[in-house]
């Protein structure tokens, strides 16, 4: 039985690992700060796909157990991120740079929670790989409260895990044979799902630029 398996190839996972393998990784990639460079959309696209009979399993994944499942362990996840950053606060991320850890997925995701506010950050983020591995612990750094972070968690994982798992089954679905192209087809399932962050970042900017105050020019006093 040949074990070798591609961590970074979602097709190499599941064929490898099943169902829990999806479950357990996307745990880790959303609350482990060590699981950031796993694959999230692309693995949940793919496990879409995968519960299409012939979409290139033997086995096809259960479709209603994905979905129940795959929010569960994704808030979850996020759940555990935010109670390590509120128990051990800003030392989680006063490291060093090293192949695993960089200083600036932190700075992107507190960019992001600054920009949105906390409750809309934690939804979109879901959508942002790299930062919905450390806004989770952020959002606990930040002492955002445990109740208020678990019911944007909730709203942002359903979200998330339910509309890339469609999208890969709706792709399973209507093209044939696309367990043969499944890498191109989930960059392109992906880029659709980053639309909504996409809208919010162009909303923004667009809000920013109105409430930016008009320059004023000097005015002479009048005279009588």
């Amino acid at each position: 039985m040949d074990l070798a398996v591609n961590v970074l190839d979602p097709k190499s996972l599941i064929t490898t690992f099943g169902l829990i393998g999806v479950l357990v990784i996307v745990f880790a990639e959303t609350g482990l700060l060590v699981g950031f460079f796993l694959p999230g959309d692309t693995l949940l696209v793919s496990a879409g796909i995968y519960t299409v009979a012939g979409g290139g399993l033997a086995n096809p994944l259960p479709l209603p157990v994905l979905m129940i499942a795959a929010p569960l362990c994704a808030i979850a996840g996020a759940q555990v991120g935010h109670f390590l950053g509120a128990r051990y606060g800003r030392k989680m991320f006063d490291r060093p740079n090293s192949r695993i850890f960089r200083q600036d997925h932190v700075d992107k995701a507190e960019h992001y929670f600054n920009k949105f506010g906390p409750a809309k950050a934690v939804v979109l983020a879901r959508f942002v790989p790299v930062v919905r591995t450390f806004l989770n612990p952020l959002a606990g750094m930040l002492e955002m409260s445990a109740i208020r972070f678990f019911v944007w968690n909730v709203v942002g994982g359903v979200i998330w895990t339910e509309t890339i798992i469609l999208i890969g089954r709706f792709l399973g679905d209507r093209v044939k044979g696309i367990d043969k192209f499944v890498l191109p087809v989930v960059a392109v399932a992906v880029l659709v799902s980053v639309i909504p962050v996409v809208r919010e970042v162009i909303r923004g900017r667009r809000s920013e630029t109105y409430k930016s105050p008009k320059t004023q020019q000097p005015t002479g006093r009048h005279r009588r």
